[in-house]
């Protein structure tokens, strides 16, 4: 079975990689196992909840023609992440908001994110915000909905 899922969650990480305005933010391929002491994170393919179902992306497609092209449709979780050392939940969920507006500008920028026959803008999104023992924290949920050709 193809699918284009895999070449947009990395296209996102090189993208994420390589952009100076998220200098500081550690930018990952899906959960990692790290001791990291990092506040802000911008993870793609995971919505940074360690006590979740871990899921990545979804899609769904169909034939186009007779048989010779696949139609996806496709959704990728994203997520910003700010922790912070004191109770500021203010300033932790506008950074989160910044972090992912660089997602937004990516895709603005380039709708095809530099692939072929592939075409995504955010979707949904969703703010969880908490206060814990070590501060205010902040997790924006973005999805990357597109459209692609197999």
């Amino acid at each position: 079975m193809g699918s284009r899922v895999p070449e947009v969650i990395e296209a996102l990480v090189a993208l994420g990689e390589a952009d100076p305005e998220l200098a500081g933010v550690v930018v990952a391929d899906g959960p990692q196992v790290t001791d990291s002491a990092a506040l802000e994170w911008l993870v793609i393919g995971f919505d940074g909840d360690p006590s979740g179902d871990f899921e990545a992306a979804e899609s769904v497609g169909g034939w186009t023609g007779l048989g010779t092209r696949r139609d996806e449709e496709f959704q990728i979780t994203v997520a910003a992440i700010v922790n912070r050392g004191d109770t500021d939940i203010v300033a932790a969920r506008r950074r989160a908001y910044e972090i992912a507006a660089r997602v937004a500008a990516w895709l603005s920028a380039r709708p095809n994110l530099g692939l072929l026959s592939v075409e995504a803008a955010i979707g949904t999104t969703r703010l969880v915000q908490d206060q814990t023992e070590q501060g205010a924290h902040a997790r924006l949920l973005l999805t990357v909905a597109g459209h692609a050709f197999t």
